[in-house]
């Protein structure tokens, strides 16, 4: 090898490494951190969190789904209720008296309706959160690294912004995006502060005003997020940001904004944990847009994503 193909080489061995290094940054929270602003949870923020109940008050953020809810294909679900061992109307004696009994067998794709997106679930260049390689950790049996049944319980204060009230509608157009200006202003107008460990969501009108009267329309576009707000947002150091929406970013994407971009910024960038699909409408009919958060996702091994269905406690 001459001199010059080696300091060739070497310039562009330094120049990839340079590469990844600003492309995959390790984490605030250590080379080995594997859960992110999950982080943010403490017994001082939970406590604070605590006081914002006043009435006494409970609401679901999740939705009712099932086979004919609208998922981002292929996802689909099928559930099915069996009597395992009551064919032709045999009872279980052994049980003692004549029992009987319904069980589910349950085939789905997990990213359905509400759901909490693991840091795992959407990366760049073939690396997710913290600079881990897709080929350690996407296993066909289940990531083996940041897979959301580590996800500690996420609790903490949340924030609604009102972003169709802030624009003077029920519900904003498919592909209708905000940034960080409209963000701000909305956030001023309707006196909500963000802070760090927020859970921060917004209301687009989206879930209530298209999912029943054009579940097409509902799934195959949304209105939300540009890649400059996820951005903005990041720099808020919340534990989580959402949406009345299927997936946050908007669909179609701002113009020179890179398709659910907003996803790679807030799971791979920053560790921010996206929640899709909450149904925050009737918390903001309620005069509510600050409220205690509590989210126990079902603790699967592995898995990608969790359907949820958050508490807010008021």
């Amino acid at each position: 090898m001459t001199r010059m193909m080696t300091v060739t080489l070497a310039a562009l061995v330094l120049g990839a490494t340079a590469s990844f290094a600003q492309d995959c940054a390790p984490s605030k929270w250590g080379p080995d951190d594997t859960i992110g602003s999950a982080n943010l949870v403490t017994p001082e923020r939970t406590l604070e969190a605590a006081k914002l109940i006043k009435q006494g008050k409970s609401m679901p953020l999740g939705i009712t789904i099932g086979p004919d809810t609208p998922a981002f294909p292929p996802r689909s679900l099928n559930l099915q209720v069996v009597q395992p061992n009551q064919q032709g109307g045999q009872k279980l004696s052994s049980f003692g008296y004549e029992g009987n009994y319904n069980d589910d067998i349950l085939q789905t794709w997990i990213g359905i309706g509400s759901q909490l997106d693991g840091l795992g679930h959407l990366g760049e260049g073939g690396h997710y959160y913290n600079c881990l390689d897709e080929k350690e950790i996407s296993a066909i049996t289940g990531l083996t690294k940041l897979g959301t049944h580590d996800v500690p319980p996420l609790v903490g204060r949340a924030v609604i912004i009102d972003m169709a009230k802030h624009l003077g509608k029920e519900v904003m157009e498919a592909g209708e995006h905000f940034g960080s200006t409209e963000i701000k202003a909305a956030a001023e107008a309707q006196g909500v502060t963000m802070g760090e460990g927020d859970i921060i969501l917004f209301h687009t009108g989206w879930t209530e005003g298209m999912l029943e009267s054009d579940p097409m329309q509902w799934g195959s576009a949304e209105p939300g997020l540009t890649n400059e707000g996820a951005v903005y947002l990041a720099s808020l150091n919340p534990m989580a940001v959402g949406a009345d929406t299927w997936g946050l970013d908007a669909i179609p994407a701002a113009e020179g904004d890179k398709v659910f971009y907003g996803h790679v910024t807030l799971l791979k960038d920053n560790g921010i944990y996206i929640l899709e699909t909450m149904n925050v409408g009737p918390l903001l009919r309620d005069g509510v847009n600050e409220f205690m958060f509590v989210l126990g996702q079902p603790r699967i091994k592995g898995t990608v994503q969790a359907m949820v269905n958050p508490v807010a406690l008021y």
